[in-house]
């Protein structure tokens, strides 16, 4: 909780001062509740694939965030390898499906038409107008997965990972409205979004597997999310599982 108002703060500042240090403070205070996650991961847990790929997504999109404002594309090619790997690490919570292909395409055609076709863009080029479309692409891919994974599985970490890429990719519409069509305000709400974002997308690191919360062992679900009862087999750290009780408070005996 202190971290998520230390990023707050930081995001409100920003907004208000718009010093580029302060910029790299606030995605630095994101990767810092991602590593934070990591280890309690690291500590709690086996099976590690999700939250360290997740925290590979985290460190690009700092760094894009940072390089964004020195080199345009070489800030958007950062969060564009950040949204890769956020979407491998989607793809170890739900396997892929013909449905993420679908829920992806749904968001990325009307994104590419108007991206292309709305007159108030000015991309200054050709290229700029690319590397929009290929972004547009890759995170609609990453968002459509998110989408696809709450629909199949109503699950507590799939809620905080489609709310957390929705607000990404609102902030990243507002970032193009603002770079390439002037419009005001924009770049308010853009910031208003995207720190929120990667900090569900952060937080998502903790909501994964076997919890200690207020003494007590719970053990939740990697696909579900659900609170398990009765006896589990729970990976350990050396390899192969363990047999453990939970009762029907979901505390482990």
């Amino acid at each position: 909780m202190a971290l998520l108002l230390v990023l707050l703060a930081l995001d409100v500042a920003y907004i208000v001062v718009g010093t580029l240090a302060l910029k790299a403070c606030a995605s630095a205070v994101f990767v810092i509740i991602g590593i934070v996650n990591l280890i309690y991961a690291i500590l709690n847990k086996a099976d590690l694939k999700f939250p360290i790929i997740m925290m590979i997504g985290l460190v690009f999109a700092m760094l894009g965030d940072i390089i964004l404002n020195i080199h345009f594309i070489a800030g958007a090619a950062l969060f564009g390898v950040g949204h890769v790997f956020f979407l491998i690490a989607y793809n170890f919570l739900n396997k892929f499906s013909w449905k993420d292909i679908v829920c992806s395409l749904v968001i990325f055609i009307p994104s590419m038409l108007f991206i292309v076709l709305a007159p108030i863009f000015d991309f200054n080029g050709i290229v700029m107008e690319i590397v929009a479309v290929v972004y547009a692409f890759i995170i609609s891919f990453m968002v459509g997965k998110a989408i696809s994974n709450l629909i199949q599985k109503r699950s507590l970490i799939n809620i905080i990972i489609t709310i957390g890429s929705v607000l990404f990719f609102l902030s990243d519409l507002m970032l193009l409205l603002g770079s390439f069509a002037s419009l005001p305000v924009v770049g308010i709400i853009c910031l208003v979004l995207y720190y929120p974002a990667e900090f569900l997308l952060a937080f998502s690191l903790f909501v994964y597997g076997e919890k200690k919360i207020d003494g007590h062992w719970y053990y939740f679900d990697k696909n579900t999310g659900n609170k398990l009862t009765g006896w589990q087999a729970v990976s350990v750290k050396t390899g192969g599982t363990k047999t453990v009780y939970y009762d029907t408070n979901g505390w482990m005996i």
